[in-house]
């Protein structure tokens, strides 16, 4: 004979039991949704990226190239097929994604903070970017500009500075 406390456990165990699976089902089913979210998302704002800025269009661009390797590799780490090896590189280049998103946009902040100009920076391994919108070309504020970012930096990097008329 089952008395009370035997049958509220089978209860709750078989409540958890129904949410555990529910739970590991459930990405698989949001992560269409969200692709297929995503995808009219591109298609609004390619539309808008015709009438703004130059920098904001790289922005833009640079974000959307990001994204969707963002979603590649989140679809590598809820795949079962994959290796824990394979999981592995993939969170670690997630990682690495948005620690370099944080700093072009610190860079970014102290460019426009230290000589008051907008400029988009773009970073690819040791290989950075700098746009910056000035009428005035100065080989000299493109040198602190280098010495900027590169004083963040242990390791040498490769900085190539552009300016674009406003």
């Amino acid at each position: 004979m089952i008395n009370k406390q035997n049958l509220w456990f089978l209860t709750l165990f078989t409540l958890i039991l129904v949410l555990s699976i529910y739970y590991i089902t459930m990405p698989n089913d949001l992560l269409t949704k969200a692709n297929n979210t995503s995808i009219s998302e591109k298609n609004k704002t390619k539309k808008t990226i015709e009438d703004a800025s130059s920098l904001t269009a790289m922005r833009v661009n640079l974000d959307e190239e990001r994204e969707t390797e963002k979603t590649e590799l989140q679809k590598q780490l809820t795949d079962e097929d994959m290796s824990s090896q394979e999981k592995n590189n993939a969170y670690e280049k997630l990682k690495y994604l948005n620690e370099v998103k944080g700093k072009e946009e610190t860079y970014e902040k102290n460019i426009k903070k230290q000589y008051k100009l907008d400029c988009f920076v773009k970073m690819d391994n040791s290989n950075v970017s700098v746009v910056c919108v000035s009428n005035k070309h100065d080989n000299a504020l493109a040198n602190n500009i280098m010495r900027l970012i590169q004083k963040d930096n242990n390791e040498k990097l490769y900085i190539t500075v552009k300016f674009q008329k406003s």
